[in-house]
């Protein structure tokens, strides 16, 4: 872009506050020049940087075809097509707030009840965030955010509000737990740098890390914000991919329902049906504040990304039946665990392990031991070995501003079992590569000198032998299939 035709255009077009620099989203630019397909394309890349659950579509499937009625673009249909197709109010459908509040009681376990009134609906949890960082923020203010923490906050919270965003250093000596003392220390040096902190934002469950903040840890939460006089955003989008109770999922709307001194009016939750349901594509997401005046603003704010009325039209009446969405939770439930026990299984037959998690549509993969040395720049370079040579996009933990570098987000959600079962054994061929040509005979498989060094030419053979097979066949002694037995 010329000198001239910046000076034509804002601040905002012309900058790249939208953080596009980012390695979360150059992985993603690797997998849409170059995508994997079984016939079309197997030496392509693997999307494994897509958070999305396609584990249960078949059950979204099933429903649609019994209640055709549920879309005003069908025959049985088509009678309410004028009321929906014309004009809505930016309150949405009453049918739709009412579907929403009964779909979030029932994935926190119906231990909460969420008031239909204060839902205010927004184009995805991205528009979400924004919204509620605008009514709480003003440019230069900023919010606390525990690390690691999603790459799009960079943009959500920050690139048109103008706001900041301050790491909370967490550390992988203790799992990343989110404490007191690492609270403090972001707030402090905030304040020490002339910032207003106007709020806290945590992830529960975690993105990227798939844990679940536990009960003590939400308490001492609230304390923090309550002392400090500052709101409370709670991420909380993942609530339904819980695919184990131990522990369980714990909303903050359960937490502030017990007798402990808390101001309400701090509390507020960002929440969506992209991942819960699979749907990112229907762009819902939700503000649900305890403050009426966030409320308020949210709701006229939400006329620059409303849900479109047939969208809602369609979801209202699937997450009224109250028999689909017991059936989808439990169901879905099941084959989130299944897949991550198949992936981390398969992992694990190569020594990788994967921080504990039980929620999520991914895992939080340690290569700490692949690096040559244990910093960021050899992260990155083995980040580039993986997109360019194994041919996966995954996500490295810089991205995510992890405190301690070797550490990747890996999807497992977002594609079918042949897709998933060729990922692993590109990572098994990787690391068995890795083996050969670095750690003596007589070595264990991984040792604190294990250093990456890759040669495309045994991989390119073993991913040249899996496509001249039958798509439709399994692969021998694949990972996947083990895993299985």
């Amino acid at each position: 872009m010329t000198r001239n035709q910046q000076h034509l255009l804002s601040k905002i077009a012309t900058g790249d506050g939208h953080g596009e620099d980012s390695p979360y989203f150059d992985g993603w630019k690797a997998f849409e020049v170059n995508p994997f397909h079984h016939t079309k394309n197997p030496n392509g890349v693997i999307q494994m940087g897509l958070a999305e659950n396609q584990l249960s579509f078949d059950l979204i499937q099933e429903w649609i075809l019994k209640h055709p009625e549920a879309s005003i673009c069908t025959s049985e249909g088509v009678n309410n097509f004028r009321d929906i197709a014309i004009f809505q109010d930016y309150h949405g459908l009453p049918e739709f707030r009412n579907a929403v509040a009964n779909f979030m009681e029932k994935s926190r376990r119906n231990r909460v009840k969420f008031d239909p009134d204060r839902i205010v609906m927004s184009g995805g949890a991205t528009g979400a965030h924004e919204m509620v960082a605008f009514c709480l923020a003003d440019p230069g203010d900023a919010f606390l955010v525990p690390t690691p923490y999603y790459p799009g906050f960079d943009r959500d919270l920050r690139w048109r509000t103008g706001a900041q965003l301050v790491p909370v250093v967490c550390e992988s000596s203790n799992n990343f737990k989110v404490t007191r003392e690492a609270l403090e220390a972001a707030y402090e040096g905030a304040q020490d740098a002339n910032i207003r902190v106007k709020g806290l934002l945590i992830t529960n469950p975690s993105n990227p890390l798939g844990t679940i903040l536990d009960k003590e840890t939400l308490r001492m939460v609230v304390s923090f914000i309550n002392e400090k006089s500052i709101h409370l955003v709670c991420d909380e989008i993942y609530a339904a991919t819980v695919f184990s109770t131990q522990p369980d999922f714990i909303s903050i709307a359960e937490i502030i329902q017990e007798e402990i001194e808390c101001n309400h009016d701090l509390i507020h939750i960002v929440y969506s049906l992209s991942k819960d349901l699979g749907f990112p594509g229907f762009r819902v997401g939700i503000v649900y504040s305890y403050n009426d005046a966030v409320v308020n603003c949210c709701r006229k704010m939400s006329s620059f990304g409303l849900v479109s009325s047939q969208t809602q039209y369609l979801i209202a009446s699937m997450l009224s039946d109250d028999e689909f969405v017991n059936k989808f939770i439990a169901e879905n439930a099941i084959s989130l665990a299944n897949r991550h026990k198949v992936f981390t299984e398969g992992l694990a037959q190569v020594d990788i392990g994967c921080l504990k998690s039980n929620a999520g549509l991914f895992v939080w993969m340690d290569l700490r031991h692949l690096l040559k040395e244990q910093t960021f720049k050899a992260e990155m370079e083995l980040w580039k070995v993986i997109i360019n040579k194994v041919k996966l996009n995954v996500s490295p933990g810089s991205s995510f501003h992890c405190s301690a570098p070797g550490w990747f987000r890996v999807c497992f959600a977002n594609m079918d079992d042949k897709t998933m079962d060729v990922a692993l054994t590109r990572i098994v061929a990787f690391v068995h590569q890795n083996k050969e040509t670095t750690v003596p005979m007589k070595k264990k498989c991984w040792q604190t000198n294990l250093r990456l060094s890759f040669s495309s030419r045994r991989v390119d053979d073993i991913m040249m032998a899996q496509c001249m097979m039958s798509p439709h066949s399994p692969l021998p002694q694949s990972p996947l299939v083990r895993a299985r037995n």
